[in-house]
């Protein structure tokens, strides 16, 4: 049986909003019937990577508690757990969101979760654990996986030895099904607006409160909530002026464009498609006649074409074009 002093949940008590997720994870280790996979599926922010880092905590303290553990998990350098996000390649070199924009890349496309570190997740495998009686392994954005990763993490899943591979996803259909079928799934929920505001309060961003187009954008998610808060005070202020309602000129239409092409990259130009369609619909509710009635759908297609790696300039001149037309 695990011990009394690992059945407390002192790793799990700064997981705000998600009851069900602590109490299943939790019965697995009472029970000590630990899945080989597990996957963490809700939406991007609610607390799915607080959690992984709580329950690999418990998971490395099995085989004796540790005080240096959560020190050792937050500072990286714990031997028996890897944790893997999605990449950009650069210079023939892997780098993290973070990475990227330390060095100042231009990203005009999606981080992925690729071939070789799946890869590295099989050797990290292929050697029993150091310190712990298991080791783990925690993908984040598990969406992110190209196809050749995916089908490469199947074998692991598989014949994982003595370790435990965490994914964090937002929805199955997000996954190949193969995978989803080799995991327990632990579902996580949006946040009401008690926790939201409790979470946001905690980290010191109680500012976001007042912000509806943020709030809005964050639906329940703590972590967007914060993400774009900072996306929105990285974006220049005139910018944000001149989008604050649909541009009322062609000539408006396409030096908005330039600028957004110019000083932003592909996901900070998909955040302001969130945005302005949280700006858009909220000025609509105060005064319809101010948006034109498409702008939704326009901004959504914009969305795709972004996405799909449509030249951006072409996608917002043509966008905010049909804009100023309707407006007109």
């Amino acid at each position: 049986m695990v011990s009394p002093a690992l059945e407390t949940a002192r790793p799990f008590d700064a997981v705000i909003g998600q009851p069900q997720a602590v109490t299943l994870l939790k019965q697995s280790l009472v029970r000590q019937r630990i899945a080989p996979g597990y996957l963490f599926l809700g939406p991007d922010g609610v607390g799915k990577g607080l959690t992984a880092r709580a329950f690999a905590e418990r998971l490395l303290s099995l085989g004796g508690a540790n005080e240096s553990i959560r020190r050792r998990i937050e500072a990286g350098n714990h031997p028996d757990l890897l944790w893997v996000e999605p990449t950009y390649l650069h210079q023939n070199k892997l780098l993290t969101v973070r990475e990227a924009a330390e060095v100042g890349l231009k990203r005009r496309g999606r981080p992925q979760v690729r071939l070789a570190q799946i890869r590295q997740i099989a050797q990290f495998l292929s050697r029993p654990p150091l310190e712990s009686s298991r080791s783990v392994v925690v993908i984040e954005s598990a969406e992110l996986m190209a196809e050749a990763a995916a089908n490469g993490l199947l074998k692991t899943l598989e014949e994982p030895g003595r370790a435990t591979v965490i994914l964090l996803a937002p929805t199955q259909q997000s996954l190949l099904p193969t995978i989803v079928s080799r995991c327990q799934t632990i579902p996580f929920v949006r946040l009401g607006q008690a926790d939201l505001a409790t979470v946001l309060t905690q980290t010191g961003f109680q500012e976001i409160l007042d912000a509806p187009e943020v709030m809005a954008m964050a639906q329940g998610s703590p972590g967007s909530a914060i993400a774009s808060h900072v996306q929105r005070q990285s974006i220049p202020l005139e910018l944000l002026e001149a989008l604050a309602q649909p541009p009322r000129s062609t000539r408006a239409a396409l030096t908005a464009a330039k600028q957004i092409t110019q000083e932003l990259d592909t996901e900070a130009q998909l955040w302001l498609v969130d945005y302005l369609q949280q700006r858009y619909w909220q000025l609509a509710l105060a005064n319809p006649a101010a948006v034109p009635p498409a702008t939704p759908q326009q901004l959504a297609t914009a969305r795709q074409h972004l996405t799909r790696f449509v030249q951006p300039r072409l996608v917002w001149e043509v966008t905010l074009m049909q804009l100023a037309d309707a407006v007109s």
